[in-house]
């Protein structure tokens, strides 16, 4: 492992972030703004990692697959902006992923939130807060939320959080603005590797919702399910989750 790479994906995960708001703040038709932010944010990333890190393959949302990845230990996988339609809004709940999957394993990650703004990195992300007491606070998507993510809800009668980006859900995890965030479908590597490695690093459980790990750098990008929240609820929710 080179010893900047935490460093380097907060940075960059943060510059294209910056990058993402003056695009923004041009103003103009969202659908437009969308696609413009994607292409911008990717062509960025996927340039700077190739002149700092020429060695190592890229995976983007935005980028053709390179079939050489399969057989690379160190792999980027970057989303350049996850939260589209929050962005096309004009919203805080998007943000830029910047991950490094070693072996499988999403070891390195930064999450920019630029709407806030804050970067969290597995650099310095800090332990995520005790849980406060009270009612369990559960994030589900503002547009799709998983059958599985509401039936765990109301068997632990956990107050449901639409938010956008899974990037900003797991972020909110790691903030201790929710305590489970739990998804089914629809999500591929890049959706949250970064995140992932973030979460581990602040001391939160992540998984698949049988408690199985997450691999990454796979032949099929698609992950079917996640689930990040404090260790003490885990065994929990992945046993609710086995009966949804």
């Amino acid at each position: 492992m080179t010893g900047d790479d935490h460093v380097l994906a907060r940075d960059l995960a943060g510059q294209a972030g910056q990058r993402l708001l003056e695009l923004r703040a041009q103003g103009g038709d969202p659908d437009v703004l969308r696609k413009a932010g994607d292409r911008l944010s990717h062509e960025f990333l996927t340039a700077a990692l190739a002149g700092q890190r020429p060695g190592d393959v890229v995976l983007s949302e935005e980028g053709a697959d390179n079939p050489a990845r399969l057989g690379a230990r160190r792999v980027w996988i970057v989303d350049p902006l996850d939260g589209t339609r929050e962005y096309g809004e004009g919203r805080a709940d998007w943000a830029v992923h910047v991950g490094l999957a070693i072996d499988g394993v999403a070891t390195i990650g930064a999450v920019a939130l630029p709407g806030l703004p804050l970067t969290l990195s597995s650099a310095d992300v800090p332990a995520a807060p005790r849980r406060p007491a009270g009612r369990l606070r559960l994030l589900v998507s503002r547009t799709r939320p998983a059958p599985e993510a509401l039936a765990v809800a109301a068997a632990l009668d956990a107050e449901l959080v639409p938010m956008g980006s899974a990037g900003a859900k797991t972020m909110a995890v790691v903030r201790g603005e929710a305590d489970v965030y739990l998804h089914s479908g629809g999500q591929f590597e890049w959706d949250n590797c970064a995140p992932v490695a973030v979460a581990r690093a602040a001391g939160l459980h992540v998984s698949r919702l049988n408690g199985g790990p997450l691999r990454y750098n796979q032949a099929d990008t698609r992950v079917p399910d996640l689930l990040v929240c404090c260790t003490e609820l885990a065994e929990r929710v992945i046993g609710l989750a086995a009966r949804a």
